[in-house]
Formats: C-alpha cells, structure tokens, sequence
C-alpha cells in the first residue's frame, strides 16, 4: 500500500509543470508517463503475453499421446507417471514465478535510503526510480525470462517422455522374457520326449549311450536358457513396479502404440529456446555497453527531489566495437545451433524410419524361415516314425525350428522398441496437455 501511494506521489511530482526541471523533462518527452512509449520498458506484459503466445510451449502443449487408449502400454504410462516426482514441474513452476517477477521490471523501482549527517542525525527518505529508456534491457530481461519457462516447458516434456519410455522399455524387457520363458518351456517339453525315446532305445541297445549325454546337454542348457528368461522377467517386473504408483504385473500384450507422427523433435524445441535465451542474454550485453536515460526521486518530511540521469553499466573503451561485434555474432552463432541441431534430428528420424522398415522387413524373412524349419521338422518327424531317420537328426532340424523362433522373437521386440525410441524423440509418449 505504502508503495503504491508513494508511486502515485512520483507520478504527481513528473506532472508538476510548475518545476523547471520536470517541465524540461516532459517536453523532451512528451510520452514518458506511458510504459509503452519506449521499446526498452515495452508494453505491459498482460497485453504482450496474450498476443505473443509462445509456439514452443504451444507445440509441447498440443502433443498427442501415440499410444493407444486403454491398451497395455496406457497402462504403464499410467502408472509411471503417477508415481513421478515431478521434479521439472516444479522447475517450470518457479520459472513462471520468475518470469511473472520479471514481467513487472518495467514500473517504477522504490527503495528506502538512510544516511548519517554531519550533524549526527539520522535522516530517512524513499526513492524511487524509472528507466526511461535502456536501449532494450528491460524487454530482453523479459525475453530472457521467458526463454527460462520455455526451457523449463521442455525439461518437462523431456522428463515425462523419458520415464515414460523406461517404463516401457522395462515393460518390454518382461514381455520379452515371458515369451522366451513360454517358448523354452515347449521346447524343454518336446526334448523331453525326444529324451525319453532316446533312453529306451538305450536301454534296447539300439543307441549309444553317448547320443542320450549329448541329448541331456541340450536339455541341461535349455533349462538355463529358460531360467534366465524368467528372471529377466522378474528382474523388469520388479523395477517397473517400483517406479509405478499400481502394480503391473498382470498387463500383458504389445501394439499399443499408433503410427509414429511426424513433428518436431524434442531436441530442436530445446535448441530454439536456447537460442531465444542467448539472444536475450546478448541484448542485455548489448545494452549494458550504451547509455541509459532514468529519472529518480525522492521524499522525505522536508521535501523532495527529482532528477534525469544517464550511466551505462560498462564503460566505453578502445575494446567496445569488438565487445559489440561480439555479441552480434552469438546471434548469429544461436540460430546456426538451431540448425544444426534441425539436421541432427532429421538424420535422426530418417533413421529411426529406416531402422523400422528394416526390422519389419527381417521379421517377415523370419517369418517365412520358420515356416519352411517347421515343414522340415514335420517332414523329419513323419521319416522318423517311419523309421528312415534317427533321433538325433530329428534333434537337430527342431535345434534349427527353435532358433528360427528365437530370431523371430528377438526381431518382433526390436521393433517394438524401435517404435518407442522414435516417439520419444518427437515427445509422444505423454499428453502435453496432461503433462
């Protein structure tokens, strides 16, 4: 209250013609009373933020989420998210609150002065300044203020897309080891019988005894194979749900992803608000190195004073011109980064594409080739109830059926995240709205 009333007071004192001093100062400038009359103290910032909405933040907000309502993939995402602690919110948070701090640097600054005088009294008074014209710092200082909730915006996107993906990416791992797990499990029954006809044909004299040893081996190192897939499944199960606010133990299934968009990646969001905060870090060096023009005031029970002046922050030097020099180039320096880092993510995404197609082509091939191992096993079984083939030959064409599906497996899951790691690069694996 008290500033507010001290605040009218120095508006009452610029309007006072009867003053020489102020008199000068307002047909110098006709407009000073106007926050808006000079670029350097801009508009008011409700007006500039309404009409100057961020497209950064406007993207990240209008990011759709790729993965399927209500499939096992929305379920995890669910559930990661909710246990998040959320730390880059809270980062955005207190940059909002800066830049609604900042937003203001435009009014009139008001500080309390004491000094001691020769007499030895104590003489309090208030001052109060106001920066008529700064060659743009004040703009850039909200600019800059700005670019920080913009970086922020993206932290968050960034953080939500990233914790998203590990769970995902942990979802998968279990996924992929319940498969593995069901698949030895078929095999370990099968060899299983295979065992026990090689043991009676042992025992008859009709096998040797070392084909039974080397048909155990096989056996010994499936059950291997098949313990470490149940424990790769526990293992990512366990820190999935540690990170979840609900257990997921019983979502099953993949596909619950839709196409990968197209859009701008993350990382190029990122470079362009980096590049719009260098900028304004620059234009307040700029400003720093050239005069400025305030006018201050000050009242206290005997009176009060005002008065113009002109300081810069920096002084001029032999060194200046380069200074200057300088600081346009790191304009020029921040948009080469934003293209650059553009390239980066489209070589990237090219790739990403690539990687897909390439791994759904290796799929079908694998596709096929279990296919053409299952008709031949067929084929060696029929011989061998026939009584044209052995055992062991059998054992052996089921050896190649089984690596076949091995193959197929490992490819079906390398797509699968494949398609996560490309929707997190374009930061669509969460809501932006949501998040």
């Amino acid at each position: 209250m008290t500033g507010a009333i001290l605040a009218l007071a120095l508006s009452g004192c610029m309007r006072d013609v009867g003053d020489t001093t102020v008199a000068r100062f307002l047909q110098a400038f006709p407009n000073a009373g106007d926050p808006g009359a000079f670029e350097a103290t801009a508009a008011a910032p409700d007006g500039t933020h309404v009409k100057n909405a961020s497209p950064i933040i406007s993207d990240l907000a209008a990011r759709q989420s790729a993965l399927v309502e209500g499939s096992s993939y929305a379920a995890v995402a669910a559930g990661v998210l909710a246990a998040d602690a959320r730390v880059a919110e809270a980062e955005l948070h207190v940059a909002r609150l800066r830049a609604e701090a900042v937003s203001k640097n435009w009014l009139p600054t008001l500080s309390p002065r004491i000094s001691l005088t020769s007499l030895g009294d104590v003489v309090a008074d208030l001052v109060i300044n106001q920066v008529l014209f700064d060659n743009g710092r004040k703009k850039a200082e909200r600019d800059l203020a700005k670019s920080d909730v913009e970086l922020a915006a993206v932290a968050l996107s960034e953080s939500s897309n990233d914790r998203v993906h590990d769970g995902l990416r942990l979802y998968l791992q279990a996924e992929e080891g319940r498969a593995a797990a069901d698949l030895y499990a078929q095999a370990l029954e099968d060899m299983g019988q295979f065992e026990w006809v090689m043991n009676e044909r042992v025992k008859g004299g009709v096998s040797d005894f070392s084909d039974l040893n080397v048909l155990r081996q096989k056996l010994a190192d499936l059950r291997a194979r098949d313990a470490a897939a149940r424990e790769k499944t526990d293992r990512a199960m366990a820190e999935l749900n540690a990170m979840s606010a609900t257990p997921l133990s019983a979502v099953r299934g993949l596909h619950g992803m839709e196409a990968t968009p197209t859009g701008t990646a993350l990382s190029v969001l990122r470079a362009m608000a980096e590049r719009d905060r260098q900028i304004a870090n620059a234009r307040i060096d700029r400003a720093q190195h050239l005069p400025g023009l305030s006018a201050g005031g000050s009242s206290r029970d005997r009176g009060r004073n005002m008065a113009l002046s002109v300081s810069a922050e920096q002084m001029l030097g032999l060194g200046t011109g380069a200074s200057l020099e300088a600081i346009d180039a790191t304009k020029l320096t921040a948009e080469r980064k934003v293209t650059e880092a553009r390239e980066i993510s489209d070589r990237a995404i090219e790739a990403d594409r690539r990687e897909r197609a390439a791994l759904k082509r290796q799929a079908d091939e694998a596709t096929r080739l279990t296919r053409q191992a299952k008709a031949n096993l067929d084929l060696f079984q029929v011989q061998y109830e026939s009584g044209t083939r052995q055992v062991t030959d059998v054992v052996s064409v089921y050896e190649t059926f089984l690596r076949a599906l091995e193959k197929e497996l490992d490819l079906k899951f390398k797509a699968a995240r494949a398609e996560l790691d490309g929707a997190k690069r374009l930061g669509v694996l969460a809501d932006g709205a949501a998040i």
